[in-house]
């Protein structure tokens, strides 16, 4: 059995959409980043999106006991393209019927530049299925993007993108997955140590 532990990075200031643009975590909430580490086994393994929110959150989630896996560009969130730094008025203002295509029926669709939900599913479920099988019985803390997160609440619960999409996944919290005997079950999402 394999326990994934997927955290969602510390928040950003921005206000716009955040993709692959490498925008720095805001890590000042101490206590609760503490509370967040003292709820995460100690022994396990830890890996992280290659951007610096994600990054820089295993950094601040460091244990002795807790050994860090080079940071893995597949967690990266969903590739956003042209409308990565885009308000969403702005998105809906240039791509009306797209943007709302993409947010109302996730699959196929995808951002001009950018890629689908299920491009971005495929990309995440390759690493985490090469991780799980390297490192079976387990524990690995990953530190994550909303977009990455749902991904695994879909597999887990067996649900579709539109339903997983339903699901918010709060900064600094824990979404714990487990891989059993080929079945995937999510055990809790959104959990806020």
């Amino acid at each position: 059995m394999t326990v994934w532990h997927w955290i969602r990075h510390g928040p950003t200031q921005e206000k716009a959409f955040v993709g692959w643009r490498d925008v720095p975590a805001d890590l000042s909430d101490t206590a609760q980043i503490a509370r967040l580490s003292a709820h995460l086994p100690q022994n396990a393994l830890m890996v992280a999106s290659d951007l610096i929110r994600a990054s820089a959150t295993a950094g601040a989630l460091a244990h002795p006991a807790r050994r860090r896996l080079a940071d893995d560009p597949r967690l990266r969130e969903f590739n956003l393209g042209l409308w990565d730094g885009m308000v969403f008025a702005d998105v809906a203002a240039r791509d009306p019927d797209l943007s709302r295509a993409y947010w109302e029926n996730p699959g196929d669709i995808a951002p001009p530049e950018g890629e689908s939900w299920n491009q971005a599913s495929s990309r995440v479920n390759t690493a985490v299925d090469e991780m799980s099988a390297a490192h079976p019985d387990g524990h690995i803390i990953a530190v994550a993007h909303i977009g990455v997160i749902l991904t695994q609440v879909q597999r887990a619960s067996g649900s579709t993108a539109k339903e997983a999409l339903s699901h918010f996944i709060d900064n600094l919290s824990v979404t714990t997955v487990i891989f059993d005997a080929g079945v995937w079950r999510a055990k809790a999402i959104n959990h806020l140590p």
